[in-house]
């Protein structure tokens, strides 16, 4: 039979390690969080903590820092992660640096259909979803009311209406929109890369017969807002947050979307395959994408969320810019970008520099 003091050290054992446990509990409940920019704003970050005990550790970073940080320690170090929509499934594939989403713990309700199906036809792999839609923007057509009744989409640019008003990047959301502005669809032809040089050739045609168009191939963002604020170009293909930051300069440019579809980027959710606090990011995922809090990373981050009426929340300026410029079909009609199969980019490489050099 043990003595009294030998059962109150078990008691006192027993309890030091419940104590240790329950301490080591409290310690792990930190969400580790590798994001973008304007994505986890402070005021954010504290009403969740508050919400819910656990502490956010926010570390910023971009596509090829996320995925050099995942493949180094093999998914490990962080327990969410925000890439790109078509920056998932190859990598994925190559290194197997995320973990399937379990769909049964994110609240769809709260996000707009289009793009959770979207999310989910770019980041399946063998049957498996490893991505939730979060935060989306577009690129598209910049105008000014002068031309509006003229530049409807993107081979509207070519018009002689516009000649010498018109500016556009060479790169490859120039030579996709050109394509669905034509008739065809670059995306299903992503596959097969005989239709795809094909399609490249009737773009490439195309672009260099509106070289004379052309002001000039803007390259940086600042580039192009100051032409668009000066008036030398009245029309460009660019992006929606930069459209509705002039709009709200002056209401006679605004951000439209093509008739042939803007083309969209979705930045995700995804959880590392060695995520120490899954529940804590499925938390995280729900809470944002509630209305008012996704309404608060827009007001951050110019950009618009997945979030199912959060523009009701949103500033004013921002929101009625957004509205002009997407009604729920052109919403609908947005040609989100599929993660692209390898070779494809060289092929675009070498029909862009035959454009830029053509006389």
């Amino acid at each position: 039979m043990r003595s009294r003091s030998t059962r109150k050290s078990v008691l006192l054992g027993t309890t030091l390690l419940a104590a240790v446990s329950f301490s080591g509990s409290l310690l792990a409940q930190e969400l580790r969080l590798i994001t973008w920019g304007g994505y986890a704003p402070d005021d954010v970050v504290a009403q969740f903590e508050k919400e819910t005990g656990i502490d956010v550790k926010v570390t910023l970073s971009n596509n090829e820092d996320m995925i050099s940080k995942l493949r180094a320690t093999g998914g490990a170090g962080f327990d969410l992660a925000q890439p790109s929509q078509d920056r998932i499934v190859g990598v994925q594939r190559q290194f197997n640096i995320y973990k399937p989403i379990d769909y049964s713990r994110v609240n769809t309700d709260q996000l707009q259909p289009s793009m959770v199906k979207a999310t989910q036809e770019a980041t399946e792999l063998n049957g498996q979803y490893y991505g939730v839609p979060a935060v989306w923007g577009t690129s598209g057509l910049v105008v000014h009311s002068s031309v509006a009744d003229v530049v409807k989409d993107y081979t509207d640019l070519c018009d002689p209406a516009v000649a010498g008003q018109v500016s556009y990047r060479l790169k490859r959301p120039t030579l996709i929109g050109f394509a669905f502005a034509m008739g065809m669809d670059p995306f299903a032809a992503y596959g097969d890369p005989d239709k795809y040089a094909d399609i490249l050739d009737k773009v490439e045609d195309t672009l260099i017969d509106c070289k004379a168009n052309v002001k000039t191939y803007w390259t940086g963002g600042d580039q192009l807002l100051a032409l668009l604020r000066t008036g030398e170009v009245k029309a460009a293909m660019a992006w929606d947050a930069g459209g509705w930051k002039l709009n709200a300069e002056n209401p006679e440019i605004r951000f439209v979307a093509p008739e042939s579809g803007a083309l969209g980027w979705i930045d995700t959710f995804a959880i590392p395959r060695r995520a120490e606090n899954e529940d804590a990011a499925y938390q995280w995922i729900n809470f944002v994408m509630r209305p008012e809090i996704a309404a608060r990373i827009t007001n951050a981050a110019g950009n618009f969320t997945a979030s199912k009426g959060a523009e009701a929340y949103v500033k004013a300026e921002l929101r009625d810019a957004y509205r002009a410029s997407f009604n729920d079909e052109a919403i609908n009609n947005i040609k989100w970008y599929p993660p692209v199969p390898p070779g494809l980019e060289a092929m675009e490489g070498q029909v862009l520099d035959r454009v830029q050099a053509a006389n």
